[in-house]
């Protein structure tokens, strides 16, 4: 078995389960991690509007988010 025992092979098939075992385990890690990521921007752009209307936008769906705040305070 090499520089392997068998502790060493028996840790690695439970990795090698735990990854591609089962039905769309990586799928579903990745589609977590973006949730999460996509979580983190959207907790920063709230920060930034609170920041006040000095801040200025940096893409189009920006300005529009602000466009509909803007338009929800007026009414």
């Amino acid at each position: 078995m090499g520089a392997f025992g068998p502790i060493h092979w028996l840790i690695l098939a439970v990795v090698v389960l735990l990854l591609f075992g089962g039905k769309g385990k990586i799928a579903g890690i990745m589609g977590d991690t973006a949730k999460g990521i996509k979580a983190f921007k959207d907790g920063l752009k709230d920060d930034e509007h609170k920041a006040g209307p000095g801040t200025l936008p940096r893409t189009d769906a920006e300005k529009e988010d602000i466009r509909r705040e803007e338009a929800k305070h007026s009414t």
